[in-house]
Protein backbone atom coordinates (compact mmCIF):
# COMPACT_ATOMS: atom_id res chain seq x y z
CA UNK A 1 0.00 0.00 0.00
CA UNK A 2 1.27 3.47 -0.88
CA UNK A 3 2.09 5.76 1.99
CA UNK A 4 2.49 9.50 1.48
CA UNK A 5 3.77 12.47 3.42
CA UNK A 6 2.26 14.74 0.81
CA UNK A 7 1.63 18.43 0.49
CA UNK A 8 -1.32 17.77 -1.78
CA UNK A 9 -4.59 17.89 0.12
CA UNK A 10 -8.21 17.92 -1.00
CA UNK A 11 -11.02 19.61 0.86
CA UNK A 12 -14.51 18.64 -0.29
CA UNK A 13 -16.67 21.77 0.00
CA UNK A 14 -20.12 21.26 -1.54
CA UNK A 15 -22.03 18.26 -2.92
CA UNK A 16 -25.05 18.75 -5.19
CA UNK A 17 -28.17 17.04 -3.85
CA UNK A 18 -29.71 16.26 -7.25
CA UNK A 19 -26.54 14.88 -8.89
CA UNK A 20 -23.12 13.68 -7.71
CA UNK A 21 -21.44 16.98 -8.66
CA UNK A 22 -19.17 18.48 -6.06
CA UNK A 23 -16.83 21.39 -5.43
CA UNK A 24 -13.53 21.23 -3.62
CA UNK A 25 -10.09 22.70 -3.18
CA UNK A 26 -6.82 20.95 -3.99
CA UNK A 27 -3.81 22.46 -2.23
CA UNK A 28 -0.30 21.90 -3.62
CA UNK A 29 3.04 23.55 -2.88
CA UNK A 30 2.56 25.62 -6.06
CA UNK A 31 -0.89 26.87 -5.10
CA UNK A 32 -4.57 26.03 -4.84
CA UNK A 33 -6.83 24.49 -7.49
CA UNK A 34 -10.58 25.02 -7.18
CA UNK A 35 -12.56 22.06 -8.47
CA UNK A 36 -14.19 21.12 -10.76
CA UNK A 37 -11.24 22.18 -12.90
CA UNK A 38 -10.11 21.95 -16.51
CA UNK A 39 -6.36 21.62 -17.13
CA UNK A 40 -4.91 22.97 -20.40
CA UNK A 41 -2.54 20.53 -22.10
CA UNK A 42 1.03 21.72 -22.65
CA UNK A 43 2.44 18.54 -24.18
CA UNK A 44 6.01 19.72 -24.80
CA UNK A 45 6.09 22.29 -21.99
CA UNK A 46 3.94 24.76 -23.94
CA UNK A 47 0.20 25.11 -24.43
CA UNK A 48 0.26 25.53 -28.20
CA UNK A 49 0.08 29.17 -29.42
CA UNK A 50 -0.57 30.51 -25.90
CA UNK A 51 1.91 32.28 -23.61
CA UNK A 52 2.14 31.59 -19.89
CA UNK A 53 1.02 35.19 -19.26
CA UNK A 54 -2.09 34.59 -21.37
CA UNK A 55 -2.75 31.32 -19.55
CA UNK A 56 -2.68 33.13 -16.23
CA UNK A 57 -4.41 36.41 -17.07
CA UNK A 58 -6.77 35.62 -19.96
CA UNK A 59 -7.46 31.90 -19.57
CA UNK A 60 -7.22 31.99 -15.74
CA UNK A 61 -5.69 28.50 -15.73
CA UNK A 62 -4.89 27.08 -12.31
CA UNK A 63 -2.87 24.02 -13.41
CA UNK A 64 -1.43 22.84 -16.74
CA UNK A 65 -0.15 19.51 -18.07
CA UNK A 66 3.19 18.38 -19.44
CA UNK A 67 3.90 15.06 -21.15
CA UNK A 68 6.65 12.74 -19.94
CA UNK A 69 7.33 11.06 -23.30
CA UNK A 70 7.64 14.30 -25.26
CA UNK A 71 9.65 16.22 -22.64
CA UNK A 72 11.99 13.27 -22.15
CA UNK A 73 12.80 13.26 -25.88
CA UNK A 74 12.97 17.05 -26.20
CA UNK A 75 14.41 19.14 -24.58
CA UNK A 76 15.60 16.11 -22.56
CA UNK A 77 16.23 15.46 -18.90
CA UNK A 78 19.67 17.06 -18.76
CA UNK A 79 18.30 20.46 -19.76
CA UNK A 80 15.19 20.18 -17.57
CA UNK A 81 17.28 19.22 -14.54
CA UNK A 82 19.80 22.01 -15.17
CA UNK A 83 16.91 24.49 -15.38
CA UNK A 84 15.56 23.31 -12.01
CA UNK A 85 12.54 21.46 -13.42
CA UNK A 86 9.71 22.38 -15.77
CA UNK A 87 8.34 25.20 -13.59
CA UNK A 88 11.63 27.07 -13.88
CA UNK A 89 12.19 26.09 -17.52
CA UNK A 90 8.83 27.30 -18.86
CA UNK A 91 8.09 30.04 -16.31
CA UNK A 92 4.79 28.58 -15.09
CA UNK A 93 4.76 28.84 -11.29
CA UNK A 94 1.37 27.33 -10.57
CA UNK A 95 0.77 23.55 -10.32
CA UNK A 96 1.80 21.19 -13.12
CA UNK A 97 0.57 17.64 -13.73
CA UNK A 98 2.74 15.31 -15.80
CA UNK A 99 1.21 12.49 -17.84
CA UNK A 100 3.28 9.31 -17.55
CA UNK A 101 3.60 8.44 -21.23
CA UNK A 102 0.98 5.72 -20.78
CA UNK A 103 -1.22 7.36 -23.40
CA UNK A 104 1.68 7.06 -25.88
CA UNK A 105 1.61 3.29 -25.25
CA UNK A 106 -1.86 3.56 -26.81
CA UNK A 107 -1.37 6.30 -29.43
CA UNK A 108 2.05 5.17 -30.69
CA UNK A 109 1.13 1.49 -30.87
CA UNK A 110 2.95 1.11 -34.21
CA UNK A 111 6.21 2.43 -32.74
CA UNK A 112 6.43 0.49 -29.49
CA UNK A 113 6.81 -3.01 -28.09
CA UNK A 114 5.12 -3.93 -24.82
CA UNK A 115 6.67 -6.36 -22.30
CA UNK A 116 6.43 -7.03 -18.58
CA UNK A 117 9.45 -4.80 -18.09
CA UNK A 118 7.84 -1.80 -19.80
CA UNK A 119 7.28 -0.21 -23.21
CA UNK A 120 10.07 0.02 -25.78
CA UNK A 121 9.48 3.16 -27.87
CA UNK A 122 10.98 4.26 -31.12
CA UNK A 123 11.37 8.03 -31.04
CA UNK A 124 9.18 9.89 -33.51
CA UNK A 125 11.99 12.48 -33.75
CA UNK A 126 15.08 10.45 -34.70
CA UNK A 127 14.08 6.77 -34.58
CA UNK A 128 16.18 6.02 -31.48
CA UNK A 129 14.83 3.38 -29.07
CA UNK A 130 13.95 3.99 -25.42
CA UNK A 131 12.61 1.65 -22.76
CA UNK A 132 10.02 3.17 -20.43
CA UNK A 133 9.70 1.02 -17.33
CA UNK A 134 7.56 2.02 -14.32
CA UNK A 135 10.76 2.84 -12.43
CA UNK A 136 12.20 4.95 -15.23
CA UNK A 137 8.91 6.82 -15.67
CA UNK A 138 8.94 7.73 -11.96
CA UNK A 139 12.54 8.95 -12.26
CA UNK A 140 11.74 10.98 -15.39
CA UNK A 141 8.72 12.63 -13.76
CA UNK A 142 10.75 13.44 -10.65
CA UNK A 143 13.20 15.30 -12.92
CA UNK A 144 10.48 17.05 -14.93
CA UNK A 145 9.10 18.15 -11.57
CA UNK A 146 5.32 17.89 -11.77
CA UNK A 147 3.32 18.55 -8.61
CA UNK A 148 1.11 15.62 -9.65
CA UNK A 149 2.75 12.72 -11.47
CA UNK A 150 0.85 9.87 -13.07
CA UNK A 151 1.44 6.14 -12.79
CA UNK A 152 2.68 4.31 -15.88
CA UNK A 153 -0.19 2.32 -17.38
CA UNK A 154 -1.36 0.71 -20.56
CA UNK A 155 -4.38 2.35 -22.14
CA UNK A 156 -6.04 -0.40 -24.22
CA UNK A 157 -7.75 0.58 -27.48
CA UNK A 158 -11.49 0.49 -28.07
CA UNK A 159 -12.78 -2.02 -28.79
CA UNK A 160 -10.65 -4.55 -26.90
CA UNK A 161 -11.69 -8.15 -26.39
CA UNK A 162 -12.16 -9.29 -22.80
CA UNK A 163 -8.98 -11.36 -22.59
CA UNK A 164 -6.82 -8.49 -23.82
CA UNK A 165 -8.52 -5.94 -21.55
CA UNK A 166 -8.02 -8.20 -18.52
CA UNK A 167 -4.38 -8.89 -19.33
CA UNK A 168 -3.77 -5.17 -19.91
CA UNK A 169 -5.43 -4.19 -16.62
CA UNK A 170 -3.40 -6.74 -14.67
CA UNK A 171 -0.20 -5.44 -16.28
CA UNK A 172 -1.20 -1.88 -15.31
CA UNK A 173 -1.71 -3.02 -11.71
CA UNK A 174 1.69 -4.75 -11.57
CA UNK A 175 3.30 -1.67 -13.05
CA UNK A 176 1.50 0.46 -10.46
CA UNK A 177 3.04 -1.52 -7.59
CA UNK A 178 6.46 -0.90 -9.13
CA UNK A 179 5.64 2.81 -9.58
CA UNK A 180 4.72 3.16 -5.91
CA UNK A 181 7.84 1.27 -4.80
CA UNK A 182 10.14 3.52 -6.84
CA UNK A 183 8.19 6.66 -5.90
CA UNK A 184 8.47 5.87 -2.18
CA UNK A 185 12.20 5.10 -2.52
CA UNK A 186 13.03 8.44 -4.17
CA UNK A 187 12.93 11.96 -2.69
CA UNK A 188 11.07 15.00 -3.96
CA UNK A 189 13.52 16.79 -6.20
CA UNK A 190 13.20 20.58 -6.17
CA UNK A 191 12.12 21.38 -2.63
CA UNK A 192 8.38 20.84 -3.09
CA UNK A 193 6.20 17.78 -2.75
CA UNK A 194 5.32 15.58 -5.71
CA UNK A 195 2.23 13.36 -5.59
CA UNK A 196 1.53 10.12 -7.45
CA UNK A 197 -1.95 9.41 -8.86
CA UNK A 198 -2.78 5.82 -9.95
CA UNK A 199 -5.03 5.13 -12.96
CA UNK A 200 -8.07 2.85 -13.31
CA UNK A 201 -8.20 0.74 -16.48
CA UNK A 202 -10.41 -2.17 -17.58
CA UNK A 203 -11.75 -1.04 -20.96
CA UNK A 204 -15.55 -1.31 -21.28
CA UNK A 205 -16.05 -4.35 -19.02
CA UNK A 206 -17.87 -3.65 -15.77
CA UNK A 207 -16.24 -6.43 -13.74
CA UNK A 208 -12.76 -5.31 -14.84
CA UNK A 209 -13.54 -1.68 -14.03
CA UNK A 210 -14.80 -2.79 -10.61
CA UNK A 211 -11.63 -4.79 -9.94
CA UNK A 212 -9.40 -1.96 -11.10
CA UNK A 213 -11.28 0.79 -9.22
CA UNK A 214 -11.16 -1.25 -6.00
CA UNK A 215 -7.44 -1.91 -6.45
CA UNK A 216 -6.70 1.76 -7.15
CA UNK A 217 -8.83 2.91 -4.20
CA UNK A 218 -6.92 0.53 -1.91
CA UNK A 219 -3.62 2.29 -2.68
CA UNK A 220 -4.55 5.28 -0.49
CA UNK A 221 -3.04 7.76 -2.97
CA UNK A 222 -3.64 11.51 -2.65
CA UNK A 223 -5.82 11.42 -5.77
CA UNK A 224 -7.07 8.93 -8.35
CA UNK A 225 -7.53 8.90 -12.11
CA UNK A 226 -9.83 7.12 -14.56
CA UNK A 227 -8.08 6.24 -17.82
CA UNK A 228 -8.95 4.35 -20.98
CA UNK A 229 -12.15 6.28 -21.75
CA UNK A 230 -12.82 8.76 -24.57
CA UNK A 231 -10.81 6.49 -26.89
CA UNK A 232 -13.61 5.85 -29.39
CA UNK A 233 -16.34 4.23 -27.29
CA UNK A 234 -19.94 5.61 -27.49
CA UNK A 235 -20.52 8.66 -25.28
CA UNK A 236 -23.16 6.91 -23.15
CA UNK A 237 -20.69 4.12 -22.45
CA UNK A 238 -18.11 6.66 -21.30
CA UNK A 239 -20.65 8.13 -18.88
CA UNK A 240 -21.66 4.69 -17.62
CA UNK A 241 -18.11 3.66 -16.74
CA UNK A 242 -17.21 7.07 -15.34
CA UNK A 243 -20.14 6.87 -12.95
CA UNK A 244 -19.31 3.27 -12.05
CA UNK A 245 -15.70 4.17 -11.16
CA UNK A 246 -16.77 7.27 -9.19
CA UNK A 247 -19.10 5.10 -7.10
CA UNK A 248 -16.10 3.01 -5.99
CA UNK A 249 -13.40 5.69 -5.59
CA UNK A 250 -13.05 7.38 -2.18
CA UNK A 251 -15.18 10.49 -1.72
CA UNK A 252 -12.45 12.48 0.05
CA UNK A 253 -9.88 12.26 -2.78
CA UNK A 254 -9.90 14.19 -6.09
CA UNK A 255 -11.04 12.22 -9.15
CA UNK A 256 -9.40 12.90 -12.49
CA UNK A 257 -11.00 11.76 -15.78
CA UNK A 258 -8.18 11.68 -18.31
CA UNK A 259 -8.51 13.10 -21.81
CA UNK A 260 -12.14 14.31 -21.64
CA UNK A 261 -13.46 16.14 -23.62
CA UNK A 262 -16.14 18.35 -25.17
CA UNK A 263 -17.82 21.03 -23.03
CA UNK A 264 -20.96 18.88 -22.76
CA UNK A 265 -18.88 15.79 -21.84
CA UNK A 266 -17.33 17.81 -19.03
CA UNK A 267 -20.66 18.99 -17.63
CA UNK A 268 -22.15 15.48 -17.73
CA UNK A 269 -19.07 14.03 -16.00
CA UNK A 270 -19.06 16.76 -13.34
CA UNK A 271 -22.60 15.57 -12.60
CA UNK A 272 -21.19 12.03 -12.12
CA UNK A 273 -18.63 13.15 -9.52
CA UNK A 274 -15.48 14.04 -11.52
CA UNK A 275 -13.26 16.88 -10.25
CA UNK A 276 -10.44 17.20 -12.82
CA UNK A 277 -10.35 17.16 -16.63
CA UNK A 278 -7.81 17.65 -19.42
CA UNK A 279 -8.09 17.56 -23.19
CA UNK A 280 -6.30 18.95 -26.25
CA UNK A 281 -9.67 19.74 -27.81
CA UNK A 282 -9.94 23.48 -26.99
CA UNK A 283 -6.55 24.29 -28.50
CA UNK A 284 -6.53 21.72 -31.32
CA UNK A 285 -10.06 22.57 -32.44
CA UNK A 286 -9.34 26.28 -32.05
CA UNK A 287 -6.37 26.00 -34.40
CA UNK A 288 -8.75 24.33 -36.87
CA UNK A 289 -11.33 27.15 -36.75
CA UNK A 290 -13.80 25.51 -34.31
CA UNK A 291 -14.83 27.80 -31.46
CA UNK A 292 -16.76 26.76 -28.36
CA UNK A 293 -18.91 29.61 -27.06
CA UNK A 294 -21.52 30.16 -24.37
CA UNK A 295 -24.16 30.14 -27.15
CA UNK A 296 -22.96 27.08 -29.08
CA UNK A 297 -20.31 25.92 -31.56
CA UNK A 298 -18.95 28.16 -34.32
CA UNK A 299 -16.96 27.17 -37.41
CA UNK A 300 -15.25 30.52 -37.92
CA UNK A 301 -14.24 29.51 -41.48
CA UNK A 302 -17.87 29.78 -42.61
CA UNK A 303 -18.69 32.73 -44.85
CA UNK A 304 -21.61 33.70 -42.58
CA UNK A 305 -19.08 35.28 -40.15
CA UNK A 306 -17.35 37.37 -42.85
CA UNK A 307 -19.21 40.58 -41.92
CA UNK A 308 -20.12 39.71 -38.32
CA UNK A 309 -18.45 42.47 -36.34
CA UNK A 310 -19.79 41.32 -32.98
CA UNK A 311 -17.30 39.97 -30.48
CA UNK A 312 -16.40 36.28 -30.36
CA UNK A 313 -18.18 35.73 -27.03
CA UNK A 314 -19.12 38.53 -24.65
CA UNK A 315 -20.68 36.03 -22.25
CA UNK A 316 -17.42 34.75 -20.77
CA UNK A 317 -14.79 36.39 -18.61
CA UNK A 318 -12.05 36.84 -21.23
CA UNK A 319 -10.85 40.18 -22.58
CA UNK A 320 -9.67 38.64 -25.85
CA UNK A 321 -13.07 37.02 -26.49
CA UNK A 322 -14.90 40.32 -26.03
CA UNK A 323 -12.28 42.46 -27.83
CA UNK A 324 -11.95 40.77 -31.23
CA UNK A 325 -14.79 40.32 -33.71
CA UNK A 326 -15.80 37.12 -35.45
CA UNK A 327 -15.11 38.79 -38.80
CA UNK A 328 -11.56 39.72 -37.80
CA UNK A 329 -10.80 36.26 -36.44
CA UNK A 330 -12.17 34.70 -39.64
CA UNK A 331 -9.92 37.00 -41.68
CA UNK A 332 -6.87 35.95 -39.62
CA UNK A 333 -7.67 32.25 -40.03
CA UNK A 334 -8.25 32.59 -43.77
CA UNK A 335 -4.99 34.54 -44.08
CA UNK A 336 -3.14 31.90 -42.04
CA UNK A 337 -1.97 34.57 -39.62
CA UNK A 338 -0.49 33.12 -36.43
CA UNK A 339 -2.44 35.61 -34.33
CA UNK A 340 -5.63 33.81 -35.36
CA UNK A 341 -4.37 30.58 -33.78
CA UNK A 342 -3.59 32.40 -30.55
CA UNK A 343 -6.95 34.20 -30.34
CA UNK A 344 -8.90 31.00 -31.09
CA UNK A 345 -6.86 28.95 -28.60
CA UNK A 346 -7.03 31.54 -25.81
CA UNK A 347 -10.76 31.97 -26.37
CA UNK A 348 -11.53 28.23 -26.27
CA UNK A 349 -9.42 27.69 -23.16
CA UNK A 350 -10.98 30.70 -21.44
CA UNK A 351 -14.41 29.34 -22.34
CA UNK A 352 -13.58 25.96 -20.77
CA UNK A 353 -12.34 27.69 -17.61
CA UNK A 354 -15.45 29.87 -17.52
CA UNK A 355 -17.62 26.76 -17.92
CA UNK A 356 -16.12 24.85 -14.97
CA UNK A 357 -16.22 28.02 -12.83
CA UNK A 358 -19.93 28.44 -13.68
CA UNK A 359 -20.53 24.78 -12.82
CA UNK A 360 -18.89 25.41 -9.47
CA UNK A 361 -21.14 28.42 -8.81
CA UNK A 362 -24.28 26.43 -9.63
CA UNK A 363 -23.24 23.48 -7.45
CA UNK A 364 -22.81 25.92 -4.55
CA UNK A 365 -26.13 27.62 -5.36
CA UNK A 366 -27.94 24.26 -5.47
CA UNK A 367 -29.38 24.55 -8.99
CA UNK A 368 -26.64 22.69 -10.89
CA UNK A 369 -28.89 19.99 -12.40
CA UNK A 370 -31.31 22.34 -14.16
CA UNK A 371 -28.50 24.68 -15.25
CA UNK A 372 -26.46 21.75 -16.58
CA UNK A 373 -29.35 20.33 -18.61
CA UNK A 374 -30.03 23.71 -20.23
CA UNK A 375 -26.33 24.34 -20.90
CA UNK A 376 -25.66 20.91 -22.46
CA UNK A 377 -28.40 21.55 -25.04
CA UNK A 378 -27.19 25.12 -25.68
CA UNK A 379 -23.50 24.25 -26.00
CA UNK A 380 -24.09 21.55 -28.63
CA UNK A 381 -26.05 23.95 -30.83
CA UNK A 382 -24.27 24.74 -34.11
CA UNK A 383 -24.39 28.46 -34.74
Amino acid sequence: MANFMAALSFKLEHTDLATKARTGKITTDHGEILTPIFMPVGTAGSVKAVTQQQLEKEVKAQIILGNTYHLYLRPGLEILEAAGGLHQFNGWHKPILTDSGGYQVFSLANNRKLTEEGALFQSHIDGSKHLFSPEKVMDIQRIIGGDIIMAFDECPPYPSDYAYAKKSMELTHRWLERCFKRFNETPDKYGYTQNLFPIIQGSTYKDLRTTSAEFIASQNATGNAIGGLSVGEPMEMMYEFTEHCCNILPVQKPRYLMGVGTPWNILECIALGIDMFDCVMPTRNGRNAMLFTSNGVINIDNKKWEKDFTCIDGGIDCEMSSYYSKAYLRHLMKSKEYLGLTIASVHNLAFYMWLVAEARKHIVAGDFKSWKEAMVAQLQHRL
